[in-house]
Order: C-alpha cells, then sequence, then structure tokens
C-alpha cells in the first residue's frame, strides 16, 4: 500500500495539471495582428534556441549519470582527471554561440518591433490612412479618446481591420500597463507622460486588452474589450457612440476620474478637443510635448483649446 500511494498521488496530480491546462487559453500563441505573430515568432525561436542546449546536456546528464553509477565496474575510474579539450569547447563554446545568436536577434527584433515604429498600410489596400487613438489610464479603467471623430469611450476599444492604429498613451492615476495580448506590444503609462504605440488587427473579432501592472484594489478588473470591425461596422459604431447624450467636459471627466471598480462602457458623443494634452499638461505645470514638433508647448489657460509655445 505504501508502494502505491505515491503512485496514485502522482496520477492525481497530473490529472489535475492536464484538466487545469485544458482551461486556458494561449492568447499569445494565436495572435491576430502582425505584431503578435513575430512576438509568438520570436518566442518560438527563443525556446527553440535554448532547447538545443537545454535537451543535449539533459541527455548527457542521464548517460553519464547511468555510464558511471557505482555498480557499473566496467566504467573507467579516473580519480586525478581534471582537463578534457572537448568537454571544455562544448561547455563554453555552445552557450557563447547561444548567447551570441540571441543577442543578434534580441537587437534586431528590439528595433523591428519598436513600439514607436509605424506600421505600414497592407498590401492590398495601400492608401488606407491610420486612425489616432489617445489611451488615459485611470483607476481603474481606461479612456479611449477618437480625437479625429470626436468622441471618447469607456472600456471599449473599436478599431477598423487592416488598419493601422496609432495610439497615444498617458495616466492620470498611478503608472499601468497597456497590453492587448492578441496584438502584441505591452507598453508602461505615467501621469504627466506620454509615449506611443502603433498596432494593427489583421482578423475581426473581439479580444481582451488589461493592464500587466499591479495599480491597486481594481486591478484584477482594469480590462476592456478590443472589438475589430470591418470599415462599415466601424462607421456604424461611431454614429452609435455620436448618439450617446454624455459629452466628455471638464465637469463630466472630474467624475470619471474618481476610482471606481468594474466600470461599465460608456459612450461620450463629444470630447474636448484638448483633453489630452491637458490631462498629461497638469503634472507638468501646464507643458506638454508637441507630438508633430517635439517642442515643449504650454497649455493656455485663458484661451480654451489653445496651446502656445512656452518661451525658452
Amino acid at each position: 500500500m505504501k508502494k502505491l500511494l505515491p503512485k496514485i498521488t502522482l496520477s492525481v496530480v497530473g490529472l489535475t495539471s492536464t484538466l487545469m491546462l485544458g482551461g486556458c487559453n494561449l492568447v499569445l500563441f494565436d495572435p491576430k495582428g502582425p505584431i503578435g505573430q513575430s512576438e509568438k515568432e520570436l518566442i518560438m525561436m527563443t525556446v527553440g534556441a535554448m532547447l538545443c542546449v537545454v535537451i543535449p546536456v539533459i541527455i548527457a546528464t542521464l548517460i553519464i549519470a547511468r555510464r558511471y553509477r557505482a555498480s557499473n565496474t566496467n566504467a573507467t575510474y579516473s580519480p586525478k582527471w581534471d582537463f578534457s579539450l572537448p568537454i571544455e569547447i562544448c561547455m563554453w563554446g555552445i552557450p557563447m554561440c547561444l548567447i551570441a545568436f540571441l543577442a543578434y536577434k534580441t537587437f534586431v527584433s528590439s528595433h523591428e518591433l519598436d513600439p514607436y515604429k509605424p506600421i505600414a498600410a497592407p498590401a492590398d489596400n495601400p492608401q488606407v490612412k491610420p486612425i489616432d487613438v489617445q489611451v488615459v489610464a485611470l483607476n481603474w479603467k481606461w479612456l479611449f479618446i477618437y480625437p479625429e471623430y470626436g468622441i471618447a469611450t469607456v472600456n471599449q476599444l473599436v478599431v477598423p481591420v487592416n488598419t493601422p492604429v496609432s495610439f497615444r498613451l498617458t495616466s492620470d492615476a498611478t503608472m499601468n500597463s497597456f497590453w492587448i495580448p492578441q496584438l502584441g506590444s505591452q507598453v508602461y503609462v505615467m501621469a504627466g507622460m506620454q509615449t506611443q504605440l502603433h498596432l494593427l488587427a489583421s482578423t475581426e473579432g473581439d479580444y481582451l486588452g488589461e493592464t500587466n501592472n499591479y495599480s491597486g484594489a481594481g486591478y484584477s478588473d482594469m480590462r476592456f474589450r478590443t472589438l475589430v470591425k470591418d470599415e462599415k461596422g466601424f462607421q456604424d459604431w461611431i454614429e452609435k457612440v455620436r448618439a450617446s447624450s454624455q459629452d466628455l467636459n471638464n465637469e463630466t471627466y472630474a467624475k470619471l476620474h474618481e476610482d471606481s471598480i468594474k466600470n461599465p462602457v460608456e459612450y461620450y458623443a463629444h470630447v474636448e478637443p484638448v483633453l489630452f494634452d491637458t490631462i498629461i499638461a497638469k503634472y507638468n505645470n501646464g507643458m506638454v510635448m508637441d507630438k508633430a514638433t517635439g517642442q515643449m508647448i504650454h497649455m493656455s489657460s485663458s484661451q480654451s483649446g489653445e496651446m502656445k509655445h512656452a518661451e525658452e
């Protein structure tokens, strides 16, 4: 019975682990855009390269353990042996080659997958115009502003399929992390700072977006849906948002800024044109960087919606 118990325990643990893994959705390995696909290939290549070392080492360990076991009297016994050139070459040369290979691939992919690097239009639709989306992380929800359309949403991002999306991101709360696993490229956002991200969804669908940085009580529920639609579906959704009775101005934004957990999806038919820059500027003495010129500009407090260059 004592010998049987460990076998039963291992069987139960193995079966339980299999059932638990069966319920997992490995979204990283089901990409829906070129960035996500490139990141998947990079992960698979890296794992494969490391296995080229790990698997031979495991096999060699088992062979050596069996060959030089105490009961094998035919094995060579060399108590004064201390050096072997072939073994030294394998122990140091192969890992060095692996590290050099991974370093090269990391360098190349870091530039190819740079979040600041715009994505080219698809070959079958080279005239498609990228859309701009401004993202603000709040406690514990996401605000998406579409400056071209003058609308905004909470906890729902909608983009047209096969269309490059240019994000500008910031936070009006704690440090956070913006991530759509199936589209790729996680980026961090901080109050008073702005960053960029470029993505493209190549397949229509409903994808999970989330934060990957612990930010307090509502962290686990700080999620949003990314809906990828065809052009007609996207335009219909724009009209749906424009039909909302809510506007996003200083008063309504102050209410939205209050902490909330599991905040429902909200639509705003009209947004103050410089709201995103105003959010950044309030942490920088009224200063914000102009994306077009790279210069610091000052948000004018005397003229609503206007900005002027700061005096150097």
